[in-house]
């Protein structure tokens, strides 16, 4: 067997507030999307940011942090980078990213911060179960 790694990090601030739904056997599915910025110095000596945006989903997240997860709060999420592909009603292939989060922990102290266990998240919906989910493309 090979050995392999798919992890990803991320600390950042959410954009909107999470959404929540479920899947036909009722599993939740949380999505989200986290902004993580990069500085650096430009050619002429100035920081510059660079902003990236990540879709984050979750599957089976508590009531506390489907409440929690509000625009502008900061988060730690560790999960997998997830690609799909689907093509769209114009026949065009379209490609998604996402990280399928299994830890999330709350950065702000208006948050909870460190009151608050991490949610660990090892339950994930299998491919077959969120292809059902008739509200997603992805």
């Amino acid at each position: 067997m090979a050995f392999s790694l798919n992890k990803i990090m991320l600390i950042g601030n959410l954009g909107q507030d999470a959404e929540t739904t479920f899947t036909t056997n009722n599993i939740s599915v949380t999505k989200f999307s986290l902004a993580t910025t990069y500085s650096y110095k430009n050619k002429d000596g100035e920081w510059t940011n660079e902003t990236t945006w990540h879709n984050i989903t979750a599957y089976s997240l508590s009531d506390f942090y489907k409440e929690a997860l509000k625009k502008g709060k900061k988060f730690y999420v560790e999960g997998r980078l997830s690609k799909r592909d689907y093509t769209d009603k114009d026949n065009v292939k379209r490609y998604y990213t996402d990280v399928i989060a299994q830890t999330i922990i709350p950065l702000d102290s208006s948050g909870g911060g460190s009151n608050y266990q991490p949610e660990l998240l090892n339950k994930e919906t299998p491919p077959e179960e969120s292809a059902k989910n008739d509200d997603l493309p992805f």
